[in-house]
């Protein structure tokens, strides 16, 4: 199974930048986006059929913010919508997919940049969703974890660590939060493969910063430990560009 999680920051807009083009070169099986930022009515989706791929939507209530989808080769034999806490499914997070022994969550973390009461979601957030994950796992050990997290873990996957060590997606608590979930049983797949600096998967807009390489790895595959083995490859793909992230991908073998 080939999995990508994309950050689109907005599917359409993506669409406008050639996304179905790359589409069209088979990137991968399964392809999680997230913050689409539109209603399934509202893109044409009859390019991903044509493709090959089924859709599967979750958006946020609110129109033109947020919202997860998943494009797939492969029928999942269960999804889900949500996890079932109200303000993270209005803001529509989270979609599950289940494909055999494997559990793939595509989520959008929220981000904490425009204030104080923002973080402070966040926050909230990341304690239900960490619950969330430790109640699925009982029942379904192999998780696989996509998305736009919205923390960079480690000063490795920051440009300037000591610059934004005040900055939202860089606070010690969010690091916290991710080194929790990694050593309670998560692997951060693509460092599985690639220990090396400077891998980054969002930039800003700002001062050329995806020229300059000045960015944040903000978007992960993390699968927890059964499904370690199973690993053969992941990357980052920093010359697709169709948003201010870029995608990341994971192989995975069969059982």
């Amino acid at each position: 199974m080939r999995i990508v999680t994309y950050n689109v920051n907005g599917l359409r807009s993506a669409m406008t930048k050639g996304f179905t083009e790359w589409l069209k070169t088979d990137p991968a099986d399964v392809i999680c986006l997230q913050e689409v930022k539109a209603h399934r009515e509202n893109v044409d989706f009859q390019q991903f059929e044509q493709l090959g791929y089924t859709d599967y939507w979750y958006p946020a209530q609110k129109k033109g913010y947020s919202g997860v989808a998943i494009l797939t080769k492969i029928k999942p034999d269960h999804v889900q919508y949500g996890n079932g806490y109200m303000q993270s499914d209005a803001e529509g997070r989270v979609i599950r997919a289940d494909f055999g022994d494997v559990t793939l969550i595509n989520a959008y973390f929220p981000s904490g940049t425009t204030g104080n009461e923002r973080q402070t979601y966040k926050y909230q957030w990341l304690d239900e969703f960490y619950g969330y994950l430790q109640l699925l796992r009982q029942e379904r050990p192999n998780l696989v974890v996509v998305g736009d997290y919205n923390i960079a873990h480690q000063p490795i996957d920051i440009h300037n660590p000591v610059s934004n060590k005040d900055s939202s997606g860089f606070l010690p608590e969010e690091r916290a939060w991710m080194t929790k979930l990694l050593e309670n049983g998560f692997v951060d797949t693509f460092r599985q493969f690639h220990p090396e600096p400077d891998q980054y998967s969002w930039w800003s807009f700002r001062a050329n910063a995806r020229n300059n390489n000045k960015g944040w790895r903000i978007d992960y595959i993390n699968v927890t430990e059964p499904l370690k083995n199973r690993l053969q490859d992941a990357a980052i793909w920093q010359q697709v560009k169709h948003s201010d992230h870029c995608p990341v991908y994971l192989q995975l073998k069969k059982a």
